[in-house]
């Protein structure tokens, strides 16, 4: 293998990437046939188009237009850090009586965290988070009706929105497939762009929540600004000094 071009060498990166979740540089070298440092530098190239992010020793695949992980590949990676992300995310319910839960693994993590004592009006474009809170008391679960997405088995389009622009929501808990604080928050399917703006444009307070990889991280379709956020709930992972910048934008920035 080792004829190929760095092209085909990084196409064959990214591909693997995709396909495990992440990659590692010494099995990419003996599995390439190439030097470790070539492989460092694949690596580089790889993170400056966007497609990779570099770990120490590795990288995982960036989410992108051409690129999406699984709700299924979700509910199995950082679990540990998103159940402790979830249960401090449900903590700043306040005296919301209306919340919206928004795809993918994290939120529904949250919207099982949300307290059981008290009547909450929970909606969702998520058949998974809608299926776990159906039959749990003193819940009222509003499912917002539309096209289903395989991967994510979510609602999006028009009649998604459209229902969603009927409401006025005291708490969206938010989800995004990266963070930054040049680009916002942002996602791979505008389908799926078009209801997270719903939903912020419809909340009076909106808190984001995600692990310590999606920071940095820039998809294809932008849908809100950190400084639409009240909050942002992550791991002690991200660092001090960038959780600072963040929080210069405008929301509390709460690591766990």
């Amino acid at each position: 293998m080792s004829g190929m071009s760095a092209e085909e060498r990084q196409r064959a990166i990214v591909k693997t990437a995709r396909r495990t979740g992440a990659v590692d540089v010494n099995e990419l070298a003996a599995e390439l046939g190439v030097a470790r440092e070539t492989v460092r530098r694949d690596l580089r190239a790889l993170e400056d188009h966007g497609l990779v992010r570099r770990t120490h020793g590795g990288a995982y695949p960036v989410e992108s237009a051409g690129f999406e992980t699984t709700l299924a590949f979700r509910a199995t990676s950082h679990v540990p850090e998103k159940r402790r992300i979830a249960a401090a995310a449900a903590e700043l319910l306040g005296d919301a009586e209306t919340v919206f839960v928004d795809e993918g693994f994290t939120p529904q993590l949250i919207a099982e965290s949300l307290p059981r004592d008290r009547p909450l009006t929970v909606v969702t474009a998520s058949l998974a988070t809608a299926g776990a809170l159906a039959e749990a008391d003193n819940k009222t679960v509003l499912l917002l009706g539309g096209r289903v997405r395989p991967g994510t088995l979510a609602t999006v389009d028009h009649w998604t929105t459209k229902m969603l622009a009927g409401f006025v929501i005291d708490l969206a808990f938010i989800g995004a497939n990266g963070i930054s604080r040049e680009h916002g928050l942002t996602t791979p399917d505008p389908a799926v762009s078009e209801v997270k703006s719903q939903a912020v444009r419809a909340a009076r307070r909106t808190v984001f929540a995600g692990v310590h990889t999606k920071f940095g991280a820039v998809s294809f379709c932008r849908f809100a600004e950190i400084s639409a956020l009240e909050a942002i709930v992550t791991s002690t992972f991200l660092p001090t000094s960038e959780a600072h910048r963040y929080s210069m934008q405008g929301p509390q920035v709460i690591r766990v």
